[in-house]
C-alpha cells in the first residue's frame, strides 16, 4: 500500500479498480484548510489522462506490471507475434494494442511487452534504433541556412525528417520516442 503522501512520478496504482501510472504529483498546502496532493494519472489500459486529488494519508494498492524482454517475431496482418527469448513461448497481441509502437521496429528485434494481470496493454520499443533509408529525394546544395530537413522513409515504412545531405541507402539512427534523426551510423 502507497499513501498519497508518498507519490513519485511512474509509480502504478490500483485506484478505483483502474490500474494508473502517475505522470505528474504535487503536494500543496494551502494557508487555509488540509494539504492534498494533486496528481495527473494515466490509465495505463486505455491511455486517459486525468487529474485527481487525494488527501495525503489515502492509501492505494500497488499495482504489479510485469515487463518482459520478447523478440518480434512478425505481423500476419491483424496479429504481432512475440516470442520469449527464455522459455520460447509465443504469443499474439492484435493491432489495436499495438498502435504505433512498433514502427521503428524491424523483426527479430527485442522489445518489452507489458501486461497486468497476464493481459498485454503496451509495448515498449527499443529507445534508439538503427535503420535503413529505403527512399528519399536528394538535397540540394544552397537550401541549408536553416539547418533544412526532407522526408525519407525507413526501411520498416515510417516516415522520419532527416536533414538534407542524408542519402538513399545511408544507416540512420532514430529516437523512437519522438521519430526524430539523430545520426547516421
Amino acid at each position: 500500500m502507497i499513501s498519497a503522501g508518498d507519490f513519485r512520478n511512474g509509480v502504478t496504482l490500483e485506484i478505483d479498480g483502474n490500474v494508473v501510472q502517475i505522470l505528474e504529483f504535487q503536494h500543496v498546502k494551502p494557508g487555509k484548510g488540509a494539504a492534498f496532493v494533486r496528481t495527473k494519472l494515466k490509465n495505463v489500459i486505455n491511455g486517459g489522462v486525468v487529474e485527481k486529488t487525494f488527501r495525503p494519508t489515502e492509501k492505494f494498492p500497488q499495482a504489479r506490471i510485469d515487463r518482459v524482454d520478447m523478440q518480434y517475431l512478425y505481423s500476419d496482418g491483424e496479429l504481432f507475434n512475440f516470442m520469449n527469448m527464455e522459455t520460447y513461448d509465443q504469443i499474439a497481441v492484435d493491432k489495436n494494442t499495438v498502435g504505433d509502437s512498433l514502427k521503428f521496429v524491424k523483426e527479430n528485434e527485442t522489445v518489452k511487452i507489458c501486461s497486468y494481470n497476464g493481459s498485454v496493454f503496451a509495448i515498449e520499443p527499443p529507445l534508439f534504433v538503427e535503420l535503413e533509408i529505403t527512399d528519399t529525394e536528394p538535397g540540394f546544395k544552397g537550401d541549408t541556412a536553416q539547418g533544412a530537413t526532407k522526408p525519407a522513409i525507413v526501411e520498416t515504412g515510417a516516415q522520419v525528417s532527416v536533414p538534407l545531405f542524408v542519402n538513399q541507402g545511408d544507416k540512420i539512427k532514430i529516437d523512437t520516442r519522438t521519430g526524430e534523426y539523430l545520426s547516421r551510423v
